[in-house]
């Protein structure tokens, strides 16, 4: 439950902050803003760093 309960909570925020930040970069870049894409990479890319972290901590302390 501890799993599931972290992963939804990176995918919240992950989806958030990445929509901030899109936002505000297209503006600068003067590009288009597409929030779905936006949101689908931030998600994906903050999932597979949150996990690959975990994994690679929970060896260290054995």
């Amino acid at each position: 439950m501890k799993f599931l309960t972290k992963n939804l909570t990176v995918v919240f925020w992950s989806a958030i902050f990445g929509e901030i930040i899109g936002y505000i970069v297209g503006q600068l870049e003067s590009q288009t803003y597409s929030s779905t894409s936006i949101a689908v990479v931030t998600v994906i890319t903050a999932l597979i760093l949150v996990n690959c972290v975990t994994l690679i901590s929970g060896n260290a302390n054995k």
